[in-house]
């Protein structure tokens, strides 16, 4: 696309937490939580310094607490792909993080409701992702400037995530980011927790020569509906990997959950719990030490 250019930035983003209080604390309700995590800014070269400051501890929610879902405990069989996988892929928004970067950058451009309610659609499997993406971004409308002025704000990441990844690491387990966000969002959450940026499936927003919005890369897997399921097959593909394992909180994660796509889906209650999801996963966690304690 003749006089289009592509923006990557090392983002860093910071969110208003809902709740005010004086102790940095984590919270859950019934169907969401949201978890205040106190951050520094950083630059945009020493960013990979920031995982050090990640470092929280939250009690799981009880299952009976939350919904009558029976996955919360993994079978036997589950176990063992989880614990033998070769590679791992996270979703990013509400997974990694806690926020919905999408959202977090509408509502810092003044076009937060509408753009939600698009994204909660398209999170519960109601509308084609594809269909909701362009929705959103065109109701954004955002320019190259804004961009770069969101991109001043830290990520917030989930409690628990950087030593996850280390420990998945640490058992020569590739890591992959697979996401229907940005990967100008995404590119610093990857450095900060070590993953290679090749190791990346993300949107990417499109300016033109004036900075002015010009869309999104539709050659993204990502971009449409089936996208994750389209990049974990590639990823198989492309390396061989015997066994891979998704993890996410949304309906495009459990589409990667698929033959020839990923062989365990595991759902993430931690940040958003949608039911619909939830109940199809082969393992529900509202803690990520779960699944650092299973590794062994």
């Amino acid at each position: 696309m003749e006089g289009l250019m592509s923006f990557q930035a090392n983002s860093v983003r910071d969110v208003v937490s809902r709740q005010q209080s004086s102790v940095l604390v984590p919270t859950f309700s019934q169907k969401n939580s949201s978890t205040r995590v106190c951050v520094q800014p950083i630059g945009m070269v020493r960013i990979s310094k920031l995982s050090k400051s990640f470092v929280a501890s939250v009690q799981p929610l009880e299952a009976s607490d939350v919904t009558p879902f029976d996955n919360t405990l993994p079978s036997k069989e589950v176990l063992d792909v989880w614990q033998n996988a070769d590679v791992v892929c996270f979703d990013v928004d509400s997974t990694v993080c806690i926020d919905e970067g999408i959202d977090e950058f509408a509502e810092f451009c003044g076009a937060g409701k509408a753009v939600a309610e698009w994204t909660a659609r398209a999170m519960n499997g109601s509308v084609p992702f594809e269909e909701a993406l362009a929705a959103r971004l065109s109701l954004i409308n955002p320019s190259l400037s804004q961009l770069q002025d969101f991109l001043k704000r830290p990520p917030r990441l989930s409690p628990g995530i950087d030593l996850l990844v280390k420990k998945l690491k640490d058992k020569n387990k590739d890591v992959y980011l697979v996401s229907g966000g940005f990967r100008q969002m995404i590119n610093p959450v990857a450095s900060i927790l070590g993953i290679p940026l090749e190791n990346i499936f993300a949107n990417q927003i499109l300016f033109g020569s004036n900075g002015e919005f010009a869309g999104f890369d539709k050659n993204e897997p990502t971009s449409r509906k089936g996208g994750k399921a389209t990049a974990v097959q590639q990823l198989r593909k492309a390396h061989g990997y015997k066994s891979l394992v998704m993890i996410g909180d949304g309906a495009t994660d459990l589409e990667a959950r698929m033959p020839g796509g990923a062989d365990l889906f595991v759902c993430y209650g931690g940040v958003q719990l949608r039911n619909s999801v939830a109940a199809k996963a082969d393992w529900l966690v509202y803690n990520l030490k779960d699944l650092i304690n299973s590794l062994v």
